[in-house]
């Protein structure tokens, strides 16, 4: 009884009329709108896929509110959850460029100044206040917005990978994996002039598939703290083997840690500084496999990085088809990425919506694993977006609006059309780089 409950509300929620979806936008890349068959598809096929695949929703939905879960739980002198369940540094408040005036009154009422920054990449002033003593965040907040009515002022919103790696495929050797520069092979020669960047966590950069890459870090104070998950994302950028297939293998990847396994890692202030010393580097095309809650810098800061011709790319997440939009993927200057598996079908906990531009491999495939030789299997959205935007990146050589739109229609021109004809909320324009995805079993050890 319980799952066709579940099933009733889930399909429901998901065929929901156009008005439930208002709160989304088109992108708003000038060249999209002028693609053939751009119209928003009927509901069979989405009744259909949702109706085969809601069998395991519960399981694969719940795993981002059970992560935030264990957060609110396990930090809970440093983080707390916003009204909507959303995990915040606990006390803390952002404002982009505050006035004076507000500052001082803030002050008076017993707030007090943690950091502030400026932001040259993105021409931003950014000033984090501490709520005073025995005030919850949300009142905090309350305040500061019948002080200055027109202040942009949010939580301090922590962002939280959209995949997860470690699945049962056992690793392989580097040898057995043939990685290039580790068996005595030459590392493919690097094209001049192709960036790509990565905002995620830690890289090890001495794993087998990574280390012929032309890699430059930023964040932890210069300290090397490898993850799990910036690692699998940034091989499939990058990332060389006989028998394992990236992106753009020849491309520089700069790559922002915004966790340096931080209790309060991955923080909207994080991200924005990340992307403002991508800009500084004159990065065209940046990759961001993080999911979380609209949040007012974080729109601000996407909306200057874009309008200076910066390509974001990011995972649409995966709290599933009935799930609100998860950002920075659903703000409409950002190339929102699903994934498919490896029959092409789009993975049932993948967020759905007018906001999917792009479907790209992200189940059942290989990334690199821990430590520095290995490959495990890899699943989520996350594992989709860093291979749209490691094609995207061969298109682009400098900051460019124009050149952002050319290569965002040019992909979608050679998409696959997949699920209703036409640009769809499951698969967007269609399915591309599907030749990038490499089997698990492909590079086991044999």
């Amino acid at each position: 009884m319980k799952r066709l409950l579940l099933f009733i509300a889930t399909a429901w929620l998901a065929l929901a009329p156009p008005h439930a979806f208002s709160q989304l936008r088109l992108p708003s890349l000038p060249s999209l709108p002028s693609l053939p068959n751009a119209a928003l598809p009927g509901t069979g096929q989405l009744t259909q896929q949702i109706r085969r695949d809601v069998a395991p929703l519960t399981e694969l939905t719940g795993l981002r509110r059970q992560r935030i879960a264990d957060i609110l739980s396990q930090r809970r002198p440093l983080v707390e959850a916003d009204p909507a369940g959303e995990p915040i540094v606990r006390s803390e408040l952002v404002l982009n460029e505050p006035s004076a005036t507000l500052l001082a009154a803030a002050q008076a009422e017993g707030f007090t100044v943690v950091r502030e920054r400026t932001l040259a990449g993105l021409d931003l002033r950014i000033v984090t206040l501490h709520a005073p003593a025995g005030w919850d965040t949300p009142r905090a907040l309350r305040r500061l917005q019948v002080l200055d009515p027109q202040a942009a002022v949010d939580f301090n919103h922590l962002y939280l990978e959209s995949g997860d790696v470690g699945g049962a495929a056992p690793a392989a050797s580097a040898a057995s994996a043939g990685v290039s520069g580790a068996s005595g092979t030459s590392p493919t020669p690097k094209a001049a002039g192709v960036k790509v960047g990565l905002i995620d966590g830690g890289i090890e950069t001495d794993h087998a598939a990574l280390k012929g890459a032309d890699i430059h870090a930023w964040g932890c104070n210069s300290t090397k703290v490898p993850s799990a998950h910036g690692t699998a994302v940034a091989s499939l950028m990058v990332g060389r083997a006989n028998r394992f297939v990236s992106a753009a293998p020849q491309a520089t990847l700069y790559a922002a840690d915004v966790y340096c396994n931080d209790p309060v890692g991955g923080t909207v202030e994080a991200v924005a500084a990340a992307l403002a010393w991508l800009l500084g580097e004159q990065v065209p095309v940046v990759n961001i496999s993080l999911v979380g809650p609209p949040n007012r810098l974080l729109e601000t800061v996407v909306k200057k990085a874009s309008a200076k011709g910066m390509l974001l790319v990011a995972a649409v997440g995966n709290d599933g088809p009935a799930s609100p939009p998860l950002y920075p993927a659903a703000y409409p200057e950002v190339v929102a990425v699903t994934a498919i598996d490896a029959k092409g079908n789009a993975i049932p906990e993948a967020c759905r919506g007018p906001h999917v531009a792009f479907a790209a491999p992200g189940s059942q495939m290989a990334a690199a694993g821990p430590g520095t030789t290995g490959f495990t299997t890899a699943r989520g959205t996350s594992f989709a977006s860093p291979l749209v935007a490691g094609l995207l990146a061969a298109s682009m050589r400098s900051l460019d609006v124009t050149a952002a739109n050319l290569a965002v229609t040019a992909l979608a021109r050679h998409a696959i059309d997949a699920g209703a004809p036409g640009r769809d909320v499951v698969y967007g324009y269609g399915i591309v780089a599907r030749e990038l995805r490499t089997e698990p079993s492909y590079v086991m050890a044999r």
